[in-house]
């Protein structure tokens, strides 16, 4: 995922050594230090389990994973061929209403959620938890498939049609209009405008500075680090980041995800690639990684603190990682194409997979095959850096492409968050051309402001309003969740099949 930023290379803030800006940046981190840390305090409260830390907004949202995953008996696994043959375009209808096909949806989702993260977070799983943490994150992220189905096709059912033909849609839509149905209209306003509200400041954070921030720090470090031409003048990146963002979102979803249809697809296959040529190269090790991976799941002593220890750390990262719960894909499944909610539903399941149970997974065998040692780990390199190491340990060139696909993911994170903010700002601010075109120039100067300086106390504080949102967006799912249940049958029943 995009977020929780420990793990990640330093900051691009620290390379440009330009006063002025620094000043700002400590000044307006000194302004919401406080509100920041006390939101962040609570959003990921702890309670000591097994010698580790346990947050439980982490215990939430795989709870509620649990709950859809037996609740719609398995769909995740039983839904997971039918999703392939609606992404294929099987069942596409042009003339169906909505803005994008269902690849096209799928692709502006993942674009959201595959990022600098996955190549870090996962790093740092490892480091802490051992290998074993690989094999909880697996099951985790299958779990979250089950959640990606439910929230996403409450999204489509209760989205909001424009006069112009455009789509909104999203948590804000099915906690408004679906507690409605449920006599709470009242509730679900307040929920919906809290859940938007909360998504433009955690677009801007963690969705945009952070990503824009990553990026420009990894092209210094490619171009020769302090000696790189950008060294100092980051802001530089930031324009260039910024351009080709308002270049892809100027157009809308429509252009957003013409281009993740293409940009995703290319940056997960430079990345799988790479990964299965370091396996094959080390094929020989490959069934003791696997080994390693299992024994370490279940060990009751082990480097995260037992069992339990292990569970928690794979099940924080892949909630890190693939955010399911929070909704957010959610916004850009809405825009799908199609007069049936559930279709969906079943091509969001397949998110989670790619995100966390290959790319992650993918990960987690390259560091264990190649570079992991069980004494040094924990001490020496964590985040991308091990990553990086682990690539470079059989491919000496390897860090150009990792670093190539880490830029593109944090690429493909801004442009899709820029519509998660989009819409969350206009559900609050009202659907209208003069507020979709001043966020989106907002939106821009955001990019090249995080390129430059480091607001940790901003990227800290939207890191946990997403999260946060996921209070409000499981009790939505909970409570329509006969709702969801009933369009699941009826689907079913009319398809002849599930």
């Amino acid at each position: 995922m995009l977020g929780i930023t420990q793990g990640t290379i330093p900051c691009a803030h620290f390379s440009c050594g330009e006063e002025p800006i620094v000043g700002i940046d400590q000044t307006i981190d000194q302004i919401m230090r406080p509100l920041a840390d006390v939101i962040y305090r609570f959003v990921f409260y702890a309670v000591p389990v097994a010698g580790l830390e346990l947050p439980l907004i982490v215990a939430w949202l795989v709870a509620g994973g649990l709950f859809f995953t037996f609740y719609l008996r398995f769909i995740n696994i039983r839904g997971f061929r039918h999703a392939l043959h609606l992404v294929s375009g099987r069942y596409a209808d042009p003339l169906h209403p909505g803005e994008v096909t269902h690849f096209q949806a799928l692709a502006t989702a993942v674009s959201g959620t595959v990022g600098i993260g996955n190549i870090a977070g996962i790093a740092v799983a490892i480091s802490v938890g051992g290998p074993g943490a690989t094999l909880w994150m697996i099951i985790a992220g299958l779990l979250g498939m089950s959640t990606k189905f439910a929230e996403c096709t409450l999204a489509v059912k209760f989205r909001q049609t424009h006069d112009d033909g455009s789509v909104s849609g999203g948590p804000m839509y099915f906690l408004e209009r679906g507690l409605a149905l449920k006599g709470l209209p009242g509730t679900g306003r307040v929920l919906g405008m809290f859940y938007a509200a909360a998504m433009v400041v955690g677009c801007l954070g963690i969705g945009n500075m952070f990503q824009s921030n990553q990026a420009a720090a990894i092209v210094i470090d490619v171009t020769g680090g302090g000696d790189s031409v950008f060294f100092g003048r980051a802001w530089i990146l930031g324009v260039v980041m910024a351009a080709c963002v308002a270049l892809v979102i100027v157009g809308g979803i429509k252009s957003i995800a013409k281009t993740t249809s293409k940009l995703v697809p290319f940056m997960a296959v430079l990345y799988v690639l790479s990964a299965l040529a370091v396996l094959v190269m080390n094929l020989d090790g490959l069934p003791t990684a696997i080994g390693q991976i299992w024994d370490g799941a279940f060990a009751l002593e082990s480097v995260g603190g037992g069992l339990i220890g292990v569970m928690i750390i794979g099940f924080r990262r892949a909630v890190f990682s693939n955010e399911a719960g929070l909704g957010s894909a959610a916004i850009a499944h809405s825009a799908v194409r199609t007069d049936e909610p559930v279709t969906e539903g079943f091509v969001a399941l397949l998110e989670p997979f790619i995100d966390t149970v290959v790319i992650c997974t993918l990960t987690a065998l390259v560091i264990v095959v190649t570079v992991y040692d069980p004494t040094l780990a924990a001490t020496e390199l964590s985040g991308i850096e091990l990553t990086t190491r682990a690539f470079a340990s059989t491919i000496s060139w390897s860090p150009v492409p990792l670093s190539i696909a880490a830029v593109l993911f944090a690429f493909s994170t801004m442009i899709s968050w820029s519509y998660y903010g989009l819409k969350s700002f206009t559900y609050l601010a009202g659907h209208r051309k003069s507020v979709d075109i001043g966020f989106k120039v907002f939106y821009c100067c955001f990019i090249v402001l995080g390129s430059s300086v480091q607001l940790g106390a901003l990227v800290d504080l939207s890191d946990a309003l997403i999260f946060l949102v996921a209070i409000p967006n499981l009790l939505g799912l909970y409570l329509l969740s006969p709702v969801l249940k009933q369009e699941m049958l009826s689907y079913r029943e009319r398809l002849g099949r599930f």
